[in-house]
């Protein structure tokens, strides 16, 4: 085949843009001056093809194409320079995803304010608005070299694959095994184990001081490529997506209506798949006040509820009574049957929750599931709060915050309280 129609390796270069400052030395450099004159020549050089995020031609969010690179990218080059965080961020991503072919740089007097002493760091030097020619020159130099062996030589430079080596192949092990590429003598095991990191990646990007949807959302993805008839999977996904609300949260919500779409809620009998189309259809409705959203999200709420005596669309439908009770145009005695009804769906909750807290709630492990502990516990003191139970109630608060596994948990639970009372004081 001629070069002409063989396709360029493809290097995805992972940085700040325009002028950045670095805090620590108080110093402003023009990292998008280090990519025209040392990265992307130094990448040409080596016969690769330079891609940087604001290269990617997209429709929407950048997020799914930069992971794609991320994940596919023969190289990846990371100049983490001034502590860009998204630059770090997505290198750590590289660092779990793929086992060699990064290379990490940094203008050489950069303190890396962060644990990364297992790195080899390449350094540059720039003056901060300007780069010196001949420093250009050498640096250029230096990175089409480390490019060129880095491709030729497959030398693990991720840290999480070398600490975990169990998570690659080993090149060479078998002739017909290409570096990088499972062994076909144990395809499901490898299969297996990426569902298994993808998962952790998900839970962690989930369970972070400041969940991180997009990364969620990233997981999500690559694990319902893997198990595209899997619930749980289609789900969550709807779930972080309309979390992260990107590229704004009215766009992020019809695509989760889209993703949940696939689980046919209208018709469905599964509490989960309508806890979260109510959720949804709750979301539009406050964005938009459309009435058929709110129509919908009671509906929703209340078949989960009704079918398995389940407590989270209860709560949530009793919610939603409220919200109708309050919006309500018609005979006063439609907003107090409302009313009077989420009262007593309350009461019924009160009632699911205190035997599943008294049953114990275990993981698949047998360990005591605290994030479903918090829930649950949560759900009750809004229905204690909804039933007039003050005292209880913030007793019971007290206890969740000390317990909640995850810090951003006890402020969801504040703000729904918060909306509650506002309802509440609105009563018929």
């Amino acid at each position: 085949m001629s070069d002409e129609t063989t396709p360029k390796k493809k290097c995805f270069v992972v940085m700040g843009f325009g002028t950045k400052t670095d805090f620590q030395q108080q110093k402003a450099y023009d990292l998008d001056k280090t990519y025209r004159t040392i990265i992307k020549p130094a990448v040409n050089d080596a016969g690769l093809e330079c891609i940087r995020a604001d290269d990617v031609v997209h429709s929407g969010i950048i997020d799914k194409p930069m992971y794609e690179l991320l994940l596919d990218a023969d190289v990846v080059v990371a100049d983490l320079s001034t502590s860009n965080s998204n630059a770090i961020y997505e290198l750590g991503v590289r660092h779990a995803l793929r086992p060699w072919t990064t290379i990490v740089i940094a203008e050489k007097n950069f303190k890396f304010p962060f644990d990364i002493h297992s790195l080899l760091i390449r350094t540059y030097k720039h003056g901060g608005e300007y780069i010196d020619a001949e420093d250009a020159a050498t640096a250029r130099e230096e990175l089409a070299k480390a490019i060129k062996k880095l491709v030729d030589d497959n030398e693990v430079d991720s840290p999480v694959h070398t600490f975990l080596p169990s998570l690659r192949s080993k090149p060479g092990e078998d002739a017909d095994t290409q570096p990088g590429v499972v062994s076909p003598a144990a395809p499901a095991a490898a299969e297996d184990q990426t569902v298994t990191i993808l998962m952790k990646m998900f839970r962690d990007a989930r369970a972070a001081a400041k969940p991180n949807w997009a990364g969620a959302k990233f997981a999500l993805e690559q694990l319902k490529l893997k198990m595209p008839a899997d619930p749980f999977i289609t789900q969550q996904l709807a779930l972080a997506t309309y979390k992260g609300k990107q590229p704004d949260y009215k766009t992020a919500l019809a695509e989760a209506k889209t993703i949940l779409s696939e689980l046919n809620p209208e018709t469905s009998n599964d509490p989960e798949t309508l806890g979260i189309w109510g959720s949804i259809h709750k979301q539009l409705w406050e964005l938009d006040k459309q009435k058929k959203d709110l129509e919908e999200s009671i509906r929703s709420y209340g078949k989960g509820f009704h079918l398995k005596d389940d407590h989270y669309n209860g709560i949530n439908y009793a919610f939603m009574l409220n919200v109708r009770a309050a919006e309500s145009t018609t005979p006063q005695r439609e907003a107090i049957a409302d009313f009077v009804w989420a009262e007593r769906v309350r009461r019924r909750v009160i009632e699911l929750c205190e035997e599943r807290l008294k049953a114990g709630v275990k993981d698949d492990k047998g360990d005591v599931d605290r994030e479903q502990v918090f829930w649950l516990r949560a759900t009750l003191i809004e229905a204690l709060v909804g039933t007039g139970q003050s005292e209880r109630a913030e007793t019971e608060k007290n206890e969740a915050i000390k317990e909640a596994p995850e810090t951003w948990m006890s402020g969801t639970l504040d703000d729904q309280l918060g909306k509650l009372k506002e309802l509440l004081a609105k009563a018929p």
